[in-house]
């Protein structure tokens, strides 16, 4: 917990009393149940507050109480900007996107997260890279500010705890997370309801996303490296958006005999967007960071410039050479 203070965020919180509550664009289950618990935090301490995401919501956490209140800026009224920003599940304040707006010029900024290469950006930084989700950090922020955990609450502290796991299934399923989700479930919440919400149910969209993506499933390195590639016509052609990838690239990944699965995504801007999976060898978090993104070590991204032959072939440089270093240690 280096560097870490849990009083400064108590404070933080308690302290003032009109907040902004934001997380990264294109969320996933941890930044939508981080912002849905930062609120009922915010509610059990009597403040008022604002729940910004840049890229709105996806369907699959619309049943989280308090995902109705997350505004995308466009929704968010004319008012004064907001001298206190929670930020949630955010790597490096780019991951925000457009809400500079919203912030004060001597506004300050709670930094809350789990990723190794968040670059603590906040005015007060709670970065506990060891957590396997914001929300298992939340769990304690709540303890510590000794709130109760009420249905509400930890609905939204166990969407991000099942989700940044993988359904307790990666390497992050510790010992504490699991007395976490039991702590939960003792609260109340309906498991089964929400792993079919979160991890089993897909919507047409996306699966013919995925469809697409497999046409274009590629090995090399004796199959230790797999990737798809998604472009503008998939989208257009399926009707889907950036939200409806989730989950896409763990099949390239999950392959018997892959180390590295990827999943290319070209944008509307000519960049490319990669994400990254690993099994065991690579840290594909330390292998985006060098790149200009970031991550986990076992789940990262980053964006990459040039043509779709220049992008596949740096990346794919870079990731038999970490393989190679990897397997000779």
């Amino acid at each position: 917990m280096k560097n870490n203070n849990w009083a400064e965020a108590v404070n933080f919180l308690q302290e003032g009393d009109r907040f902004l509550v934001v997380s990264h664009i294109h969320p996933d289950g941890d930044a939508i149940g981080s912002t849905c618990a930062v609120a009922s935090i915010l509610d059990q301490l009597g403040k008022s507050y604002t729940l910004i995401n840049a890229s709105g919501v996806p369907e699959k956490f619309a049943f989280l109480s308090h995902s109705k209140r997350i505004l995308t800026p466009e929704q968010v009224r004319e008012g004064d900007p907001f001298s206190r920003v929670v930020a949630v599940d955010v790597a490096d304040a780019e991951r925000m996107g457009d809400i500079e707006p919203f912030i004060a010029e001597d506004g300050h900024i709670l930094n809350i997260d789990h990723h190794p290469t968040n670059d603590r950006f906040g005015a007060v930084n709670l970065i506990i890279d060891h957590a396997a989700s914001t929300t298992e950090i939340l769990c304690q922020l709540a303890d510590e500010l000794g709130l109760t955990w009420d249905l509400i609450l930890a609905e939204s502290l166990y969407t991000g705890l099942l989700t940044d796991t993988g359904g307790f299934r990666y390497a992050n399923t510790t010992p504490a997370v699991m007395k976490l989700a039991s702590r939960l479930l003792a609260v109340g919440v309906d498991a089964a309801g929400i792993a079919d919400r979160t991890l089993e149910t897909m919507t047409q969209n996306q699966l013919q996303l995925l469809q697409r993506s497999l046409d274009t499933l590629t090995f090399a390195d004796e199959g230790r490296i797999a990737w798809m590639w998604l472009s503008r016509q998939d989208f257009i052609m399926t009707g889907a958006n950036e939200n409806d990838m989730d989950g896409i690239v763990n099949y390239a990944r999950n392959v018997v005999g892959v180390d590295v699965g990827i999943l290319f995504r070209e944008t509307s801007t000519g960049d490319v967007k990669a994400s990254l999976r690993s099994r065991e060898i690579v840290d594909v978090g330390a292998l985006a960071q060098s790149l200009g993104g970031g991550g986990h070590a076992r789940a990262a991204g980053c964006t990459l410039r040039g043509s779709r032959n220049e992008v596949e072939r740096r990346l794919l440089d870079q990731v038999k050479q970490r393989l190679r270093e990897g397997s000779e240690s």
